[in-house]
């Protein structure tokens, strides 16, 4: 794992450390009644988790188990664990707790950017995070920004990816992501990249990506 996003887990751990994580979590008496977490499923418990199960401070004090799973196992959905997020409106936590996430987003999102192809627990690529992270209840645009900011052959590659992946017929879905990619900056970086490399295997890929937005 990057060190700086051990380092984002450590201060997730610290910010939430205020909220004990309970051995059982009260539930809805016509739904599930009681829940004992340590042996409960983790992604059963993540759809349910602040709303038929616990609450708000059991969500919290969950998050640092749920955040360092999303990057070291495969077993969650990561739309709904950035969900609760939006669901306990985290914009009105303290600001440590909100720095704590927002680093802890930036760290994962720099991980994926590093290296291709790349997979960081859940995150499969640049794409996974970007669908997962709106259900933060946010945009992507900060994430946008530190792309055009991060350079190098992994993240020329993730960015080739996304376009020869995107559905540009569904761009309604996401219009943000998809003026993004349209942007003359977003073709030129694409053609510098294929004239960097080339010569190298995957050169096609740079070359169709730069040819899908030229159109």
């Amino acid at each position: 794992m990057r060190k700086d996003l051990a380092a984002a887990l450590e201060r997730v751990g610290h910010a939430f450390a205020s909220y004990p994580r309970r051995a059982v979590l009260d539930g809805c008496p016509h739904c599930a009644g009681e829940t004992p977490v340590d042996e409960h499923d983790l992604f059963s418990l993540s759809i349910r988790l602040g709303n038929t199960v616990g609450d708000r401070d059991d969500v919290k004090s969950l998050l640092p188990v749920l955040f360092r799973s999303l990057v070291e196992a495969d077993d969650l959905d990561p739309g709904i664990v950035l969900g609760k997020l939006a669901h306990e409106e985290w914009r009105t936590w303290p600001p440590a707790e909100q720095q704590a996430v927002d680093q802890y987003l930036d760290a994962v999102w720099l991980a994926l950017l590093s290296d291709f192809p790349s997979r960081t627990g859940v995150f499969g690529g640049a794409a996974d995070f970007l669908d997962a992270v709106a259900h933060t209840g946010e945009g992507i645009e900060r994430f946008l920004t530190a792309w055009d900011a991060t350079g190098g052959v992994a993240a020329d590659r993730q960015l080739a990816s996304l376009v020869n992946d995107f559905a540009f017929r569904a761009r309604r879905q996401n219009e943000a992501l998809a003026a993004w990619l349209c942007r003359e900056s977003t073709r030129d970086r694409l053609l510098a990249a294929f004239e960097r490399d080339c010569d190298s295997p995957w050169a096609d890929e740079l070359a169709d990506a730069h040819d899908q937005i030229s159109r």
